[in-house]
């Protein structure tokens, strides 16, 4: 938004001279013009290096408050960036932009798309399953562990993708989908997996209840984003306020990245585990590399492969399938931790969300900076 005229009261009149008062700040106009400066330098390219300061941020808070002190935080913080900044980023870019048959089609193809991720999961994890456990319960747990990493970290790692103009459409409503898989369709058909290993008077959804509700709570801000744009034609450019939006939903990306780069354990990173992930032939750790296998490279091969012909063909946008294909070199997300109730591995959920987010970043970065060459 450009910066508003200060005015000027003048007075004139037939035989009197011009009069300019002195100008008198408005703070409240210094302080958008000092946002909208700010909103570039936390935006695009820019974000990414908050990855880092949130890994080496950790690492100094850890060593100051304790461990222990400083994870707990962060866990209220990332509720926080889920329920506060993350809708309020959504609202944001929705209010900005005409939702057409365009966005419909999107919506509906991303749908197919996450649907086709988790089958491709599941028929991975069941060629896998007799390589790593027995019959009966052992088995459920390890393809529920399976399907369940299949999930991206698009909110907070994604959310990088917002930064590119070309693709920040596209890339909104995915995160607003994903939510949906993640909170209430998959752990909707973990409930029926669950249910073959509790005593059939257990009821008790083991899903705590703010995440129930958080795929329609998110889905709400975009909605009622659409409807307002739609039916007035505001934007964040109407009003002056708008940048105080503009400044929130800028912020928002960054400090996701932050969080990020503040979940990755050093403990977990050491070379005598390093060695076990690409070595070992049993344990978590020649799980976690069975996971990471699925979600670095079969994954986003069949992606590239598969999309990229149908692009090819021109039968999809090429903002829709840089979409897709970022998202499918995301890192698992850490949210799959709310998730272990359901019966799926705790250790090796944790140690595939920090392995696969040191091995997806550097790809995931030369991607993003090539796309937003061609799309920014």
């Amino acid at each position: 938004m450009a910066a508003r005229p200060r005015r000027r009261l003048t007075c004139s009149g037939e035989g009197a001279t011009l009069l300019r008062l002195p100008a008198i700040p408005d703070r409240r106009e210094t302080i958008f013009d000092v946002l909208e400066a700010v909103i570039p330098y936390i935006s695009g390219l820019y974000t990414l290096p908050w990855i880092a300061v949130g890994f080496f941020g950790n690492l100094l808070l850890g060593h100051m408050f304790g461990e222990k002190r400083v994870t707990a935080a962060m866990k209220k913080i990332g509720l926080v960036l889920l329920f506060v900044f993350i809708p309020i980023l959504l609202f944001k870019l929705f209010l900005n932009i005409d939702f057409r048959a365009q966005e419909f089609d999107f919506a509906l193809l991303a749908l197919a798309f996450m649907a086709f991720l988790y089958l491709l999961a599941y028929i991975y994890a069941r060629r896998q399953a007799p390589r790593f456990t027995g019959d009966g319960s052992e088995r459920v747990h390890f393809l529920k562990t399976v399907i369940v990493n299949q999930g991206r970290s698009a909110a907070f790692f994604g959310s990088a993708i917002l930064a590119i103009d070309g693709l920040r459409i596209p890339a909104a409503i995915y995160i607003t989908l994903l939510g949906i898989y993640l909170f209430a369709i998959v752990p909707y058909l973990l409930a029926h997996l669950h249910g073959r290993e509790v005593a059939a008077s257990e009821t008790k959804n083991p899903l705590p209840r703010f995440l129930r509700v958080f795929p329609w709570y998110l889905a709400a801000f975009p909605i009622a984003a659409t409807v307002i744009h739609a039916q007035t034609g505001v934007t964040t450019a109407t009003y002056e306020w708008g940048v105080l939006l503009d400044f929130a939903a800028a912020v928002t990306i960054p400090a996701a990245l932050y969080y990020v780069g503040s979940g990755i354990r050093l403990a977990d990173v050491t070379p005598d585990k390093l060695r076990q992930l690409f070595f070992g032939h049993a344990g978590e750790l020649a799980k976690v590399r069975m996971l990471l296998l699925l979600t670095m490279v079969i994954t986003p091969v069949v992606v590239a492969v598969l999309f990229g012909s149908l692009w090819m063909l021109g039968l999809l946008p090429a903002a829709w399938f840089a979409v897709l294909l970022l998202n499918a070199v995301l890192p698992i997300t850490s949210t799959n931790m709310f998730l272990i109730p359901y019966g799926i591995n705790r250790k090796v959920t944790a140690l595939s969300v920090t392995w696969s987010t040191l091995f997806s970043l550097p790809l995931f970065v030369v991607l993003l900076y090539l796309m937003s060459q061609i799309f920014g």
